[in-house]
């Protein structure tokens, strides 16, 4: 996925030096790390002695465009001015230290490994946030791995600091869950633009005759192919496309970035003619998510997870259980699941095409039918993308904040099973080990929403350390069966 929607980090490398330590075992280490590095990466040639050294270095990288930035330990390194780095500097910051190794003991050792002790109690004393890798010190190959993996960390930083979430319509009674206080939001950095569903209305409207809608119905048609869509329907969703980026390239003010949560149900169908799901299912494949039933935290975690994974993700309901006869059918003896292993994430079709099995088409939604339309022949509750969520490795996330006003959040890595789901929706089969046991002692104990968030790749990793550099306490996993939860009775 190529995104204007998410951060693209320019890199820098600042290597520091205590000055009772030769200098140049920082140049020269630095010097190795831009060799060993294979991105794009602003090598600073400033190493950082004092305070001065650390100005002029800072100036260096914000003049060449740099909005993340590598602090290298080349030895020792200055305590004070290698963490007014991270002060004076405008980005995400992560520390590293020099491994020994270059052959001399005498002269030529560094005692980085010390000096990222006291790198680190100087950043807590000062209150400055840096990120530290899990294990901070290595050779030039070593910390060249750790610049790679840092960068989906800063890019996930960069986009939250740069973010605006739209929503449209109040948070709906019947799914309370979805109510979390905005609080947590702008202790992340995020802003929140809440509107009503007249805003909206009528800025559909306004774009009834928008010029461009003929184009964005050939491109829907191009999108689903022959007998996959609604070809009378086709002109109001791409109205409401307009509608939407329009609105996130005039409403996003001084933000850079946009996602939107929009209620979507059960007045939108009837008064906009047409249900919202494959339309926000464009949206979230080109880099803007659009949440259901106005699910902020929900918009946020996609978000997250773009610029974790660099590419699209979705927005799904933690069901429903798997029925034994498929379990047994095509699933047991098949893959290394149990049943509680496995559930059926859906919604109604808000799931981007490209992450959706070929018989995938713009559908009606059932629930809404029934409701609406009194299970007649749909006109309205038509627009939903269904289908079969295509096999793939996962990993379901969420960022919340609670009713006391903490954020939290949990993570599970897993995959779409290659079987079919025999249902409705956007939907698949999935399979997270322990998922039972995460199920009951973290989604239930600790009162997460059914709305779930999915990347289409193992991050967790990359997750894990988004959130702790965010400063969230609570990073609930799926713990294996040999480490019992607090709330797990161990006389079961």
């Amino acid at each position: 996925m190529v995104s204007t929607n998410i951060p693209t980090v320019k890199l820098g490398i600042i290597a520091v030096s205590r000055d009772c330590f030769p200098i140049a075992l920082s140049t020269k280490r630095r010097e190795n790390i831009v060799e060993a590095y294979k991105g794009e990466l602003f090598n600073c040639k400033t190493t950082v002695e004092n305070e001065h050294d650390m100005l002029k270095a800072v100036a260096e990288v914000k003049a060449a465009g740099c909005n993340a930035l590598v602090v290298f330990l080349g030895n020792f390194g200055p305590e004070t001015p290698e963490t007014l780095i991270a002060k004076y500097f405008d980005g995400p910051c992560m520390f590293v230290a020099a491994a020994e190794g270059d052959g001399d003991l005498i002269n030529g050792r560094g005692d980085a490994f010390c000096g990222m002790l006291n790198c680190s109690y100087n950043l807590g004393m000062r209150h400055i946030k840096g990120y530290i890798p899990e294990y901070p010190v290595g050779t030039a190959e070593d910390v060249a791995r750790m610049m790679a993996e840092f960068v989906p960390v800063a890019r996930t930083v960069i986009g939250l600091k740069g973010l605006k979430i739209i929503t449209f319509g109040p948070r709906p009674q019947d799914f309370f869950a979805c109510n979390a206080p905005i609080k947590g939001l702008y202790e992340l950095g995020v802003e929140v633009e809440e509107n009503s569903e007249l805003d909206l209305l009528v800025a559909y409207k306004a774009h009834e005759n928008d010029p461009r809608i003929d184009a964005v119905c050939e491109d829907m048609a191009n999108e689903m192919g022959c007998g996959k869509f609604y070809p009378d329907l086709s002109r109001r969703m791409a109205q409401f496309e307009l509608t939407l980026l329009d609105w996130a390239d005039q409403y996003k003010g001084s933000r850079e970035f946009v996602a939107f949560a929009d209620k979507c149900w059960p007045a939108f169908p009837k008064e906009f003619g047409f249900e919202p799901c494959y339309v926000n299912s464009r949206l979230v494949s080109r880099g803007i998510p659009v949440a259901c039933e106005v699910d902020i935290y929900g918009a946020l975690s996609e978000y997250i997870g773009m610029c974790a994974s660099g590419d699209t993700v979705t927005l799904l309901d933690i069901n429903n259980s798997v029925p034994q006869y498929i379990y047994d059918e095509d699933i047991k003896g098949k893959y290394d699941y149990r049943l509680t292993d496995t559930f059926m994430g859906f919604h109604c079709g808000n799931t981007p095409e490209c992450k959706m099995c070929s018989t995938r088409a713009i559908k009606f939604q059932l629930i809404q039918n029934r409701l609406l339309e009194n299970g007649g022949t749909p006109d309205f509750t038509r627009g939903t993308l269904e289908g079969d969520i295509a096999a793939s490795k996962v990993t379901f996330y969420r960022l919340q904040c609670d009713a006391q006003g903490n954020l939290r959040s949990y993570i599970a890595e897993g995959e779409v099973l290659d079987v079919p789901t025999r249902s409705f929706g956007g939907i698949g089969i999935f399979a997270i080990p322990e998922m039972g046991r995460f199920y009951r002692h973290v989604l239930v104990e600790k009162g997460y929403p059914h709305h779930g968030a999915v990347a289409f790749d193992h991050v967790g990793k990359t997750l894990f350390e988004v959130f702790k550099y965010l400063g969230i306490k609570d990073i609930a996993y799926n713990q294996p069966a040999s480490l019992p939860y607090p709330t797990e009775n161990p006389f079961k």
